[in-house]
């Protein structure tokens, strides 16, 4: 699953690595990003661009009755993607990428779960594959867009912390996720599905961050020995 991350690679940086326009993104730096909270994402935008957006993370699908369900849809798995009326429209036609720096998972360590921060080799930003979603809020006039993170089983490092982690997508395979013409579903399961092509690295951090209020780049620092 992923349920906590972080992003606090420069927005230009970003955009030029994903290909994307950046527009106006009104988003902090942030090492303890939680569900609820607004997310970097790319996607394709209507001109056929890429372009990098502020999305809401929790999914609230078009035809919900009130935005607190996406309280309960953060995660989304791989494996019944076309099968939950929440996401197969999504995925079908509104892919989009989330941008992380790292995500953090927890791990059973004797009477108390120790979390980790994982993150690429080579310590860019990684594109999270997600689905995303336009709400009307009728009472209040606005249009509310929000996001779903896919998961997968586990693969490699992650394996030996967690049971699932987030779909991550390698950057030769962006086109292909992000196009919202891509109507072969099996295929972008398949992509998802194998071996992942980012290599990845974990260390423990302190159990800070397991409070979504606290913030900095200290979470993200290796856990020296005997500390928490």
């Amino acid at each position: 699953m992923c349920g906590r991350f972080s992003f606090h690679s420069p927005h230009e940086t970003v955009a030029q690595l994903f290909g994307a326009r950046a527009g106006s993104l009104p988003l902090p730096l942030r090492w303890n990003v939680a569900p609820s909270a607004d997310v970097a994402a790319v996607r394709v935008a209507a001109d056929g661009a890429r372009e990098l957006v502020s999305l809401r993370w929790g999914l609230v699908p078009s035809w919900a009755k009130e935005r607190s369900i996406g309280q309960r849809l953060v995660n989304a798995r791989l494996e019944t993607l076309r099968e939950k009326p929440a996401f197969r429209s999504a995925f079908r036609k509104r892919r989009c990428l989330v941008v992380a720096d790292g995500y953090y998972e927890w791990r059973a360590v004797g009477a108390h779960k120790q979390p980790y921060l994982i993150e690429a080799a080579d310590h860019a930003p990684f594109g999270m594959a997600a689905l995303w979603e336009a709400w009307p809020d009728t009472l209040a006039g606005t249009t509310l867009e929000s996001c779903v993170i896919v998961t997968r089983e586990s693969a490699g490092v992650v394996r030996e912390i967690h049971a699932r982690m987030p779909a991550i997508v390698a950057p030769a395979d962006y086109a292909a996720w992000l196009d919202p013409a891509a109507s072969d579903l099996a295929a972008l399961e398949a992509l998802l599905a194998g071996e992942p092509r980012v290599a990845l690295v974990a260390h423990p951090v302190s159990r800070r961050v397991n409070n979504p209020r606290n913030e900095g780049p200290e979470l993200a620092a290796p856990l020296q020995a005997g500390a928490e």
